[in-house]
């Protein structure tokens, strides 16, 4: 286990770089690239992106498990689960200063529903254990009334209740999209919930946000509770559930607890999700000190101080997408032998993982082989076959939905292993045909394309624009690309980003690498003013643009460095394109 646990001495701060403070004083950002300052140029902008790529390069190793933010809904599965874990109270602290002026949580309305479910059964949970404002645990009756007015553990539950309520009864809110085991997360959440309450009517402290006759939460509507069920009775009967279900175990309940056929890997995670892990451990039940899954929950709570992320480990999704997008920009940085070899060593007729504790899966898998080939080190890529599902590939095998941009990246991977291997591009130049059609297919009116693993368009257009483009076509695929670029040109900021909800560095970096990459994007009037000022806007934002999750996991989640890989190829592309160039002084 001891290949993936954080180095002895790794820093447990949330900035994006473990050494951002260190690289600052040198003139560069926490964020990877480097920070405006009188005199610079677009040539001393290069030295310092070479320099924080070579860093962020070097970060991989350093941090084998990746960089993800913190989740609510995660951190409050462990307040739940795990209340003797390292860093309860700052746990609660999280939760408690999370809470939106509405009573709810979540980066945005349409993403709101699960984080407060989670946050606010995991308050009421700490409630009935005693928990007070410090977060500490004893076995009385709450110490703070539920409708306090301080930001208590009560008081926050009260407002969430309140939030709650009101959706119910108006609508709840989203989640829009789908996204990964919504269906059973949502009905385990409003069963906890409703339990709480339960319980607190019966020692009469029935909560004043339901003391008006609503005995309940219902489930939202096209909501049923009957798969859960389902889940939880073939754990009991010691049935073997689909891969993908163990990072969401903790729906089972007291049937995820030591339940036979759950996997446990040799890093101790379940499922690459604390969540999971610690519902497999048994709810408030406390492992020997030393064992795997004790000892990784400890070491994935203290990278964050307590608050914990959804996915842990992400290995090789980090490791591929980092790679893939900083050799595809072409910025000078060379990827150490261990980075390579670990995106080729899991590779198994599945695929590969995105971490330790996940199944294959064909996104990661052509995005590791892409990123190989990329280096120089191509592989066969026959492993996707078994993802194909007629025109288009399965992000996994017995997917529901799909989804565009692991299709893009298919198309990236087949299209760069035929290109140095002849003899095999029959074979894939079918099936590069093929996906290259549905992707058309499921563009937008607009030009744009979405998609269910991010939140924004900026990043599926990017995929799917670039893929496109790159692999040719005719006239048709030519047009359907410059569609895509007008549609990125039009949603441009008066402030030189680009965003769906505000400017973010990380979709202005998407939108930037749409314009840059795409060949069919180099005639458009008005690229080079728009790349001239996207990249301005990088520079002034550095450091102190706050991040804005947008990936999707059973919360919204940021990959800190598959971004900051994202903002580095943007800048390095914008400063070496020649007609770009002319635009940069005045756009700055």
């Amino acid at each position: 286990m001891s290949a993936l646990l954080p180095p002895t001495g790794a820093s447990d701060r949330t900035t994006p770089h473990v050494n951002g403070r260190a690289a600052m004083s040198r003139g560069g950002s926490a964020n990877g690239y480097a920070s405006p300052t009188a005199g610079d140029t677009t040539g001393n902008t290069a030295g310092h992106l070479a320099a924080r790529a070579g860093a962020l390069v070097r970060g991989l190793t350093e941090r084998p498990w990746g960089e993800v933010t913190a989740s609510v809904y995660e951190t409050g599965r462990l307040v739940t689960l795990a209340p003797w874990l390292t860093g309860h109270a700052e746990r609660v602290a999280f939760l408690t200063g999370a809470q939106r002026p509405d009573g709810s949580w979540g980066v945005h309305d349409d993403y709101a529903l699960v984080p407060t479910l989670s946050a606010t059964e995991a308050l009421l949970a700490e409630l009935r254990r005693g928990g007070t404002a410090g977060g500490a645990t004893g076995g009385g009756p709450p110490t703070t009334p539920l409708d306090g007015e301080h930001r208590t553990p009560a008081a926050a539950a009260g407002r969430g209740l309140r939030a709650l309520l009101r959706w119910s009864r108006g609508g709840y809110p989203g989640p829009r999209p789908d996204m990964p085991a919504v269906e059973l997360i949502v009905p385990y959440l409003v069963e906890a919930v409703n339990g709480h309450l339960e319980a607190l009517r019966a020692g009469g402290l029935a909560p004043s946000p339901l003391g008006d006759g609503a005995a309940s939460l219902p489930l939202p509507p096209g909501m049923r509770a009957d798969k859960l069920a389902g889940v939880r009775s073939a754990l009991r009967a010691g049935a073997v559930l689909p891969d993908k279900l163990m990072h969401a175990l903790e729906v089972a309940g007291d049937a995820a607890a030591g339940a036979r056929g759950v996997p446990i890997t040799p890093a101790g995670t379940v499922g690459a999700s604390p969540a999971a892990t610690a519902a497999w451990l048994g709810a408030g039940r406390a492992p020997e000190p030393g064992h795997p899954a004790r000892v990784h929950l400890e070491a994935v709570a203290r990278l964050h101080g307590g608050p914990v992320p959804c996915g842990m480990p992400i290995t090789v999704f980090e490791r591929g997408w980092v790679v893939s997008w900083l050799l595809r920009a072409g910025v000078p940085v060379a990827m150490p032998a261990r980075v390579l070899r670990s995106l080729n060593e899991g590779l198994g007729p599945q695929g590969v993982p995105a971490g330790a504790g996940l199944p294959g899966d064909a996104d990661t898998t052509s995005v590791a082989l892409y990123a190989l080939a990329l280096a120089g080190a191509p592989g066969e890529p026959d492993s996707l076959w078994g993802y194909r599902a007629g025109t288009h590939f399965a992000t996994w095998q017995g997917e529901q939905g799909f989804s565009t941009t692991t299709n893009a990246h298919v198309l990236d991977c087949f299209r760069e292993y035929a290109t140095g291997r002849p003899d095999a591009s029959p074979r894939y130049a079918a099936a590069v045909a093929e996906v290259a059609g549905w992707l058309l297919e499921r563009q937008a009116a607009d030009g744009s394309w979405s998609d269910r693993w991010h939140a924004s368009p900026y990043y599926a257009t990017m995929c799917c624009a670039v893929a496109l483009d790159a692999a040719g076509g005719g006239r048709v695929e030519r047009d359907r690309v410059r569609r895509a670029v007008r549609w990125v040109l039009s949603g441009q900021r008066a402030d030189g980003a680009w965003g769906l909800w505000r400017g973010t560095a990380e979709e202005t970096a998407y939108a930037m690498q749409t314009l840059l990459l795409c060949e069919s994007a180099r005639e458009e009037p008005g690229r080079d003013r728009a790349v001239a000022s996207g990249h301005a806007y990088l520079l002034r934002a550095g450091e102190d643009e706050p991040c804005t999750p947008m990936w999707h996991d059973k919360d919204l989640y940021t990959p800190l460095a598959v971004v900051r890989a994202a903002i580095i190829g943007a800048l390095h592309l914008a400063g070496r394109d020649a007609t770009v160039a002319p635009h940069l002084k005045s756009a700055h």
